[in-house]
């Protein structure tokens, strides 16, 4: 049995449909990416999901409990990072988390024993005495999944949480989140960078304007989009100043001529092309269509210095499933 089970959630405010007939489910162990443009019904799911908003129709099951019937007793199993989060000013990491300890009801030794704990699983150890105030954006960010994590939650909600940190912290956030799902949490990443849910997540789910369009592992995602096209990447040598602003012109007209050319994209000094294969064609016959642009490349002259097909990745699946309406 999963974890967690959503099963037709609607949300309306009035005559806004917020969200609407959305259903996933998610196992123990595994992360969610959940992605969607701006006023997509993200963050509403996941307030509906944290028992902070009320479903106008649907069901949410966690571990068989319904959220919506008994979210008290499903509140010890939740951890909610919302996208906006604060820290209390003039007090120390260690107080901070030992205050939101005490209001989850832990006491004396065992608070103790978990606030510490949490510091060394966040790296906050270092820092337990330094005021909140005085922390780096991603240090606040530690401390906010510190405190998300004090309770020991069986489910994570985390709204945007790379948002706004550097590569680094980005990185050192990442390898925290699967360290918890190696535990045996289940998470729910809510963002819109989607190369971050790409290196982290083990499935997605694709919002828009609160109807779900696509849910499953990327590459499943790429094949129920319907788009069989593969995508291959040229990069070609330009000369310096005039000759090599021709060349790349050349190259691009030559390319939009060949039968199987979708379009071009120059980027700097590589040409990006599309190629449209057949429906069901393998890798075979791309490697084939790819060969014959690279023969006729070399038969122009034009100096081609690598030539190698790129994979496509979740920004792919998700302008494939939204179809580019990105609001």
């Amino acid at each position: 049995m999963s974890l967690l089970e959503v099963k037709g959630l609607r949300r309306d405010y009035g005559k806004l449909r917020a969200v609407d007939n959305v259903s996933f489910s998610l196992e123990a162990g595994g992360i969610l990416g959940f992605i969607g443009p701006n006023g997509a019904g993200k963050s509403t799911t996941l307030r509906i999901l944290a028992t902070l908003d009320v479903p106008t129709a649907g069901e949410v099951l966690l571990e068989g409990q319904s959220l919506v019937d008994a979210p008290d007793k499903a509140r010890p199993l939740l951890g909610y990072m919302p996208d906006r989060y604060g820290t209390y000013d003039d007090v120390t990491v260690r107080e901070f988390l030992d205050f939101f300890a005490r209001a989850y009801g832990l006491k004396g030794a065992q608070r103790r024993q978990r606030v510490d704990s949490v510091m060394e699983f966040t790296g906050l150890g270092p820092l337990s005495e330094k005021l909140t105030t005085e922390l780096s954006k991603g240090m606040r960010q530690r401390v906010a999944l510190g405190r998300t994590l004090l309770h020991d939650p069986r489910l994570l909600l985390l709204d945007e949480p790379a948002d706004g940190l550097d590569p680094r912290a980005r990185i050192e956030l990442r390898e925290l989140l699967r360290a918890l799902a190696d535990q045996g949490k289940a998470v729910i990443i809510s963002s819109h960078i989607l190369t971050e849910l790409a290196e982290i997540c083990d499935s997605c789910v694709i919002i828009e304007q609160g109807r779900l369009l696509a849910q499953g592992r990327v590459e499943d995602l790429l094949r129920s989009s319907g788009d069989s096209s593969q995508v291959t990447e040229l990069v070609v040598r330009l000369a310096a100043g005039a000759e090599g602003e021709a060349m790349g012109a050349r190259a691009e007209r030559m390319l939009l001529e060949q039968p199987r050319v979708k379009d071009v994209t120059r980027e700097g000094s590589a040409l990006r092309v599309r190629l449209e294969l057949e429906p069901g064609a393998g890798p075979m016959q791309a490697e084939a269509a790819a060969a014959v642009l690279l023969a006729a490349l070399v038969a122009q002259g034009l100096p081609v210095c690598a030539f190698s097909p790129r994979e496509r990745n979740l920004e792919d699946a998700f302008m494939t499933v939204t179809k580019g309406r990105v609001a």
